[in-house]
């Protein structure tokens, strides 16, 4: 999200022109089909240099996966690519627009205020993707602000969306960082930085509510059959492909956000112009792992009144998706009652399909077969105790799974958390439905520790490693965290400051989304 006044597209735009790399070998395998649309579904502009580009961290495994060499990434040359400071052949940069609700008011246009969407790239497992480079100056929807990123979100950016990506959460990614050598102007002075995301696509609820709110529907046709053709082939055999569409998004939604909620992750900016039509996480600005646990936790700097808390977020998908429903009615049905009758039913299919999947993965966090009916006082009885008594979410889960074998190999830690003797008779019933389960003791413990990671970003970690970047150039901390992060369930006691919760000092009660 762009905080400040809003600029109108009509602006007359400088656009900067500078060399493309000459190398006889392309470093980067760009194979654009958005700018394939008409052009009123984006901008074309080149990302601004910068003063003195220096790499932070190169994804060696992604960057593998999208054809790139990542030495050649991480040197001088590549710097400059992902810096914006060069070129390189085959790049189609673009500024793309959309719309969008933000905490509930309607934005009709926004857009990429300060993201350059560089080109697509086919990775080697087939799939699309999107290169883009966040921090990358100024668009004519940037609305008044610099487009820029501070350096710290840039790292958490990295941090939080390669810790997802670990957890089995699906996400945009990290593809590299880099420091600018320039200062951003925010509540002070600090070091700006460019992080080159990937997404399987950029296009948003925003994108289609854009088109929807001016009755464009020849431009909703044309992206309805391209979401449909780059996410969702299936669903272009089907009797009514944007129907079929529109309930795929809806399915890929709610899996998504119970992941979300069995996780203890709190998004902080749930606005439609942030929820991703591929079904990815998307903008880890005011986001957060709760610590101790309360369901009605928030810590977005922006969200005063708890719009977006942990308990709100299923809500707020369902809302988010009634609000695509909406600017898909024209190309539902050309008859209008029927395409609202068909809207809201898809709408209404969301509920279901996400506490289906919710209690799948409290299934598995419990170490059980089903969560059913009968086990709803249980499951709803330790969350209050843990709410009560102002347990750590990812550590209680965690000690369940070491709970529920005590012979297993896997190493406990106990040494880092134990119940408190108010758990006994809940441990005690919860040991006795274990009993009635037919699971195995070794499968559901290798469940139990799959589905309850003991690694997580957590906040303070997460700040402190911007402090030491920021503020002395040291990002051995963030360096630490990313690689920790990237192997979440498999405790090893050496590691276990990454465990542990903040003390009193340490904790974090405020995100901030760095625009």
């Amino acid at each position: 999200m762009i905080c400040g006044w809003r600029q109108n597209v009509s602006t007359v735009y400088l656009i900067i022109t500078r060399r493309r790399s000459s190398d006889t070998v392309q470093p980067i395998p760009f194979d654009n089909s958005y700018t394939q649309l008409p052009a009123r579904f984006f901008t074309r502009l080149n990302p601004t240099p910068v003063a003195d580009p220096q790499s932070i961290r190169v994804n060696r495994e992604l960057a593998r996966l999208l054809g790139i060499d990542p030495d050649w990434l991480a040197s001088p040359a590549g710097t400059a690519v992902i810096a914006g400071n060069d070129l390189p052949e085959g790049a189609d940069p673009i500024a793309t627009v959309y719309a969008g609700h933000q905490f509930g008011s309607y934005n009709p246009q926004l857009g990429d205020g300060r993201a350059i969407l560089l080109g697509e790239i086919l990775g080697s497992d087939g799939r699309r993707y999107d290169l883009q480079l966040k921090g990358s100056g100024r668009t004519p929807y940037s609305r008044g602000g610099d487009g820029r990123s501070p350096l710290g979100p840039v790292l958490r950016e990295y941090i939080v969306s390669e810790a997802m990506y670990a957890l089995g959460v699906p996400t945009t990614r990290a593809l590299a960082a880099v420091t600018t050598g320039e200062t951003v102007v925010r509540d002070t002075y600090v070091p700006g930085g460019v992080l080159a995301r990937v997404a399987g696509s950029h296009i948003r609820i925003g994108t289609f509510q854009f088109f929807a709110a001016q009755g464009d529907e020849e431009a909703l046709r044309r992206l309805t059959d391209y979401v449909i053709a780059r996410h969702y082939p299936e669903a272009e055999n089907a009797d009514n492909p944007a129907l079929a569409l529109l309930q795929a998004v809806i399915a890929n939604q709610a899996e998504l956000v119970a992941r979300w909620q069995l996780l203890g992750f709190i998004h902080g900016v749930m606005n439609t112009d942030n929820m991703l039509l591929s079904g990815e996480t998307i903008d880890y600005g005011p986001c957060a792992f709760m610590d101790d646990y309360h369901p009605d936790r928030v810590f977005s700097s922006i969200d005063h009144g708890g719009r977006y808390a942990y308990r709100n977020q299923p809500g707020i998908a369902h809302w988010n998706l009634a609000c695509l429903a909406r600017a898909l009615l024209p190309v539902l049905d050309e008859d209008g009652e029927r395409a609202a009758e068909l809207a809201q039913e898809a709408v209404d299919d969301f509920p279901g399909r996400f506490m289906a999947a919710h209690a799948r993965g409290m299934a598995h966090k419990f170490g059980l077969s089903e969560v059913t009916d009968q086990d709803t006082a249980l499951v709803e009885d330790f969350f209050s105790l843990l709410a009560e008594h102002q347990l750590d979410f990812t550590l209680a889960f965690r000690r369940l799974a070491d709970l529920s074998d005590e012979s297993g190999a896997t190493r406990p830690v106990a040494e880092e958390f134990t119940f408190p003797d108010v758990f006994t008779g809940w441990l005690a019933r919860w040991g006795d439905r274990l009993k009635q389960d037919p699971m195995a003791h070794g499968e559901r413990q290798g469940i139990m520790y799959a589905a309850n990671p003991v690694f997580i970003p957590r906040n303070h970690l997460v700040e402190e490693a911007i402090r030491a970047a920021e503020d002395a150039g040291d990002y051995a901390p963030f360096h630490r965290l990313v690689e920790r992060t990237a192997n979440p369930c498999v405790y090893d006691p050496a590691d276990s400051l990454y465990a542990l919760p903040p003390r009193a000092e340490q904790v974090v009660r405020q995100t901030f989304c760095g625009t």
